[in-house]
């Protein structure tokens, strides 16, 4: 039978611990620093263009999950269907991108932004106006290369940007 000492095993243990606790930190701080992700990437978020639909529906009836629906009403002056809702169900939608490629006006999206976590199922439910493109729901360059060129190029972990937080 050999003779152990106890407590050298606590000691290698708390050496690794302060070792590791004064080299400079590798890991991103999130809210503070954050990374471009890619021009085409496929957000968690669908961003409408009510000027360009038409109200045809292909992109609701090619959605695997029935996630989009749409109302329309015909518009007498114009002999043109109008679009009165358009409601995207972002809880049974698997962001696939089959709406985006349908799409013949190219009228639908898919959003650059990835931070759209919500507290309530009700929420996730978008209308209309909250599906419209603003400067805080960018679209992103998915199946849109014109789009693609104008938003920033993709940072790698050496490059990081600032963002000041309000």
């Amino acid at each position: 039978m050999k003779f152990e000492r106890y407590g050298i095993g606590i000691i290698k243990g708390m050496t690794v611990t302060i070792r590791h606790l004064l080299r400079h930190p590798t890991v991103n701080q999130f809210p503070e620093q954050r990374l471009n992700v890619s021009r085409r990437t496929r957000g968690n978020e669908l961003i409408w263009s009510r000027e360009k639909c038409t109200g045809c529906a292909t992109c609701a009836k090619t959605c695997p999950q029935g996630a989009i629906e749409i109302v329309t009403a015909t518009n007498a002056e114009n002999n043109k269907y109008e679009v009165e809702t358009y409601r995207v169900d972002t809880g049974y939608c698997i962001q696939c991108g089959l709406c985006v490629e349908a799409c013949p006006y190219d009228a639908v999206f898919m959003g650059y932004s990835y931070e759209r976590a919500k507290y309530r199922r009700g929420e996730l439910v978008q209308t209309n106006d909250e599906l419209l493109e603003s400067p805080e729901r960018p679209a992103s360059g998915y199946y849109h290369p014109d789009i693609a060129g104008k938003l920033p190029v993709q940072t790698l972990l050496v490059d990081k940007i600032v963002e000041k937080r309000k």
